[in-house]
This record gives structure tokens, sequence and C-alpha cells, in this order.
């Protein structure tokens, strides 16, 4: 009977959930705000003790549910045609990126490390900072990146120099591809681009031995970027086509 008792209950409770997160709306699917993640994670607990606790009146579990559902349901209504509202609950984007730039201030403010950036810059194809404009971390965690535009009238103006001199382009394109050949072995591994070479101001020596370098090219490497010590630098990478990129730390005029 204890069993018959503890599958209806089951199966009573995995509808009234199932109800619960459709009448949330497919926002709630779709997209896990802070007020959002809050009510499953609720939902979820509240389901399990009634589950559980088979002497518990099952309304124990569906009224607090359902005070959770209007909650949420009323915290959405409102924020439709009240930004305030929809910002103090959901927050507001945070610039990481800003015209290749790296916002430090705003990355330590959402305790957001470099480790993550490089990681969702990979997910999103791009293999240099260098290539971006603007990376803006939503307010559901997710790194949204607008690359650079490259200059249409330069690369149709590079084309047409090209075609009057007809072979010279193709010797000056087999020189950079050889000199990037030089940067990084043939046998690296691409997936790991760009490779980090300096985080938070430190070497990162197994990288740089990875790509055959040594310190002493990688501080002549940053000092042409304009840093004087590795300590300067806060984020130093390398792409596929041997080209660095170099953030380097500015210090506040008092």
């Amino acid at each position: 009977m204890e069993t018959w008792n503890l599958l209806i209950r089951t199966i009573a409770i995995y509808f009234i959930v199932f109800l619960i997160l459709r009448m949330m709306g497919k926002r709630e699917i779709g997209k896990l705000s802070v007020l959002d993640l809050v009510i499953s994670v609720m939902v979820a607990e509240i389901a399990v003790l009634v589950i559980e606790d088979t002497d518990r009146s099952m309304w124990d579990g569906i009224v607090p549910m359902l005070v959770l559902l209007a909650i949420q349901v009323g915290t959405a209504l409102l924020s439709l045609n009240n930004r305030k509202i929809r910002l103090l609950f959901d927050g507001t984007p945070s610039v990481i990126v800003d015209k290749g730039k790296i916002n430090r201030d705003v990355m330590r403010k959402q305790r957001y490390n470099l480790d993550d950036l490089l990681l969702q810059l990979r997910e999103n194809k791009i293999t240099s900072i260098a290539d971006v404009e603007f990376a803006i971390l939503e307010t559901s965690g997710k790194l949204s990146v607008i690359p650079k535009v490259q200059d249409e009238d330069s690369d149709s103006g590079e084309s047409g120099e090209n075609n009057s001199l007809g072979l010279s382009g193709n010797n000056e394109r087999v020189k950079e591809e050889s000199a990037s050949s030089k940067l990084i072995p043939p046998g690296f591994r691409y997936e790991i681009l760009p490779i980090p070479l300096i985080m938070d101001g430190k070497v990162q020596d197994e990288n740089l031995s990875k790509i055959e370098k040594t310190r002493f090219w990688l501080k002549n490497a940053i000092q042409e970027q304009g840093a004087h010590d590795f300590k300067e630098v806060f984020l130093c990478t390398i792409d596929h086509r041997g080209k660095l990129f170099v953030d380097i730390h500015r210090k506040k005029r008092g």
C-alpha cells in the first residue's frame, strides 16, 4: 500500500511541477535569471520533500509551489513595462571587452576570470581578443561577442595592389605564412588557441615551451608593445597567425 502511495505521489508531483514550469513561460527554459534559478531550485526541493515524506499532506508542497509560481509570474508581468524592476531582478549586461580592450574592473566585479573569457571566446570561434570589438556578459551568463569589422576599402585597395603587382601578393602571403609557422610549431594543437602566454602578470611557461619560445623572446615581444615587465601585462596571447595580443595594466594617476 505504501509503495502505491509513493508511486501516485511521484506521478502527481511530476505533473504539478511540469505544469508550474510551463506556466512560468518559455523564458524559464530558454534563459535562467537569478530569480528564475532560485524559484526552480526551490520548486525542485519542495517536490522532493513531498515525495519522500509520505506522511506529509501533498497540499504542504502544492501550496508553496503555487506561491512561488505567483511570485515568478507577478514579477514577470511587472517587469514587462517597468525597466527598473527588470534591472532589479535581472541585472544589467557587463561589457568585458570594449574596442579590443579588456575591462578588468568589470571582470573583477563580476568575479569573471581570464579562463572564463578565453573559453567563451573559443565557443564563439574567436581566436584572438584583438579581433573583438565588444564582448558583453549577458545577465544569463552568456558572452555575446561582436567581432571587429574589417575595412572593405582597405581590403579592396590591397587586392587592387596585389593584382597590379601580379605574383608579388602571393609571395608576401607565403612570407607571412612562413613567419607564423616559425612562431607556432607545425605539430601544435590549434583547438586550444589563442594560447595564453601571460595571465595576470604571470608567465605561462608551459605554453611558452609548447611554442618553443623563451622568456627572453617574450620580454622582447611585450617591450615592442609598450610593456617593460611581465607584471605590467594583464593578458598576452598568440593566435594561429603568430599575432600577439597584449593588454597592459594602466596605472591610475592620483
